[in-house]
């Protein structure tokens, strides 16, 4: 028996886009040739229906998607219609955490890219910083150093990522700080599943604490060499202790016997019956 050619196997598994997802893709592909803006205007329903030959369901539909994915904002009233957006990166952020969430990735994946990019942001940022931007990493430092107690210790690993994130958006390459926001996102994602914030690790605590403090005098005096000497250190640091940490844990869930998903974090689909879940 011949074999199918390889491109003609993968192209024929492939899904067949539906119309909706292809008006959606002209459409986006119009607004950035004209390089429509926040607050620019779509054509009204009628207008892409003509233009499309579509039904009002299949335009509805497309709109629908550019809603989902933050390009646009539907408005109703006589004013109403498809306004755009510029989105933000949660939608994609999310998307892909999603993806990633069934790859069984671990702290090790995460820092064998963030210890790359979160240097470069660091330096980046050298010089671009405000008083503003200053006082917030400041206060972020406040509130680190003020938490105690089981859920005060999970806000602190939530704060100590919120620092990185506040450098995230002073970064002038924002390819760079969307990668470094979105490893941010990935590792609070692992503290609450995982419950990384338990045990108490007191040393990674102090550690944390005492590079974003070195970092703050570093930029204030807007030495580079320094920035990006700290900050090597401290993604090694943190690397190190997660490693610690998830290895800890994995000991202390096959002594008691514990699940990923207890208390507050389990998921209210455990309780349902098992005549209600599908297999």
């Amino acid at each position: 028996m011949t074999q199918a050619p390889a491109s003609k196997t993968v192209s024929a598994s492939r899904r067949r886009p539906k119309l909706a997802e292809l008006i959606s893709d002209d459409i986006k592909r119009w607004i950035a040739a004209e390089s429509l803006g926040e607050g620019d205007r779509l054509p009204n329903e009628k207008a892409l229906m003509e233009l499309y030959g579509s039904a009002k369901a299949t335009v509805r539909e497309a709109l629908k998607i550019l809603e989902v994915e933050g390009l646009i904002t539907l408005k109703t009233g006589p004013k109403g219609g498809a306004v755009i957006n510029q989105p933000g990166m949660e939608p994609a952020s999310r998307m892909l955490r999603n993806f990633l969430h069934f790859q069984q990735l671990d702290g090790k994946q995460v820092y064998q890219l963030r210890k790359l990019l979160e240097v470069e942001l660091a330096v980046s940022v050298v010089g671009r910083l405000i008083e503003n931007d200053f006082q917030q990493l400041e206060a972020n430092m406040s509130a680190c150093a003020c938490c105690g107690g089981e859920e005060d210790h999970r806000r602190q690993r939530f704060l100590e990522l919120e620092f990185h994130q506040l450098l995230a958006r002073a970064c002038p390459n924002p390819l760079l700080a969307f990668m470094c926001q979105f490893l941010n996102d990935m590792l609070r994602d692992l503290v609450v599943i995982k419950k990384a914030y338990v045990p108490e690790r007191k040393q990674f605590d102090h550690a944390n604490q005492d590079y974003h403090r070195q970092l703050v005098e570093a930029y204030r005096a807007e030495d580079t060499q320094r920035v990006r000497n700290i900050m090597a250190e401290h993604m090694a640091d943190a690397e190190h202790h997660m490693s610690a940490l998830e290895t800890e844990m994995a000991a202390q869930m096959l002594f008691s016997g514990d699940s990923l998903h207890t208390h507050h974090h389990r998921s209210k689909l455990h309780d349902l019956p098992t005549e209600h879940v599908s297999v």
